[in-house]
């Protein structure tokens, strides 16, 4: 017999969720099980073009997208994105398909017939609070976090759909669910230097630096993020700053979806924790949750 309570919803996990971001996938893909979410990986998708497509070749950029959403809408399900970059650029695209001139000189055919989420807004509007809350099963009371958004999900809000474009709340929400102390702070959407790590490094320790600083004077004892770049730069580039500066960093960085798992007590979390950078395990130990 069916599971009648199972959501069935299309997924695109991107390059970065096989590779740099491989935790933040398997631990999507864990707490989707938990949920009783289906995450039906689109048939043979390709890289939106993030973070460069854009900036070299604009049409291309819009094919690259273009080509998953005509995939996506043909499969008849919404479309959850996880990683903040490739979200984005699949609602440009969208939004272009749709309204821009694009709509004529773009044969691809995407009529906008399903809805494209952030994995964070989709967990906490489709599947709700209530299925989040008794899912939990060991609370995290001893974390502090601060949330951290970054530029992608909720900016241009015009294209995003954002409701809360300067002070989002749903990650916050979901681990204030979860028991965590969440630690208000002004820079939740503050960028982190982006794909700038192999240009300009300098600006980007720079940027993480400032984030990191302010994290620390909110109170807070970890970052929880929903971006696998602006994962990669918090949780890599502290080792640098401390050279830097003096000052060492301590903040372990998480997806939220590793929190998730964690306060469910999903038995795949212990792979996670040693592709940090930044190894969170001493911590989390501390805090008796692991």
């Amino acid at each position: 017999m069916k599971n009648s309570k199972l959501i069935k919803v299309s997924y695109y996990p991107g390059c970065s969720l096989d590779s740099s971001g491989r935790e933040y996938g398997e631990s999507t893909e864990a707490v989707a099980r938990d949920l009783e979410v289906e995450l039906g990986e689109l048939p043979d998708w390709n890289c939106c073009g993030a973070t460069s497509g854009h900036a070299t070749n604009e049409r291309l950029d819009v094919l690259l997208s273009a080509r998953n959403l005509w995939i996506a809408e043909k499969a008849g399900r919404d479309l959850v994105v996880p990683c903040a970059a490739c979200f984005q650029r699949l609602k440009t695209a969208e939004k272009k398909l749709l309204e821009g001139p694009e709509k004529e000189e773009i044969p691809i055919g995407y009529q906008g017939k399903i809805r494209i989420k952030h994995l964070a807004d989709f967990l906490w509007e489709d599947v709700g609070p209530k299925k989040i809350r008794e899912k939990v099963r060991k609370p995290l009371p001893g974390l502090k976090p601060v949330c951290y958004y970054g530029c992608l999900t909720v900016r241009p809000p015009r294209v995003t759909g954002a409701r809360d474009p300067e002070d989002p709340k749903v990650m916050d929400n979901i681990l204030k669910i979860l028991g965590a102390q969440v630690m208000n702070w002004s820079y939740k959407t503050d960028c982190c230097g982006g794909s700038l790590v192999l240009a300009r490094p300098d600006i980007v320790r720079r940027l993480v630096g400032k984030l990191l600083e302010n994290a620390e004077e909110a109170g807070a004892n970890c970052v929880v993020t929903a971006c696998p770049l602006c994962q990669a730069n918090l949780d890599g580039q502290q080792d640098e700053i401390a050279r830097e500066s003096g000052k060492k960093p301590k903040l372990p960085i998480f997806y939220f979806t590793e929190l998730m798992g964690l306060a469910f007590q999903n038995p795949d979390t212990k792979g996670w924790w040693k592709r940090h950078l930044t190894d969170p395990r001493k911590f989390l130990k501390e805090k008796g949750l692991i």
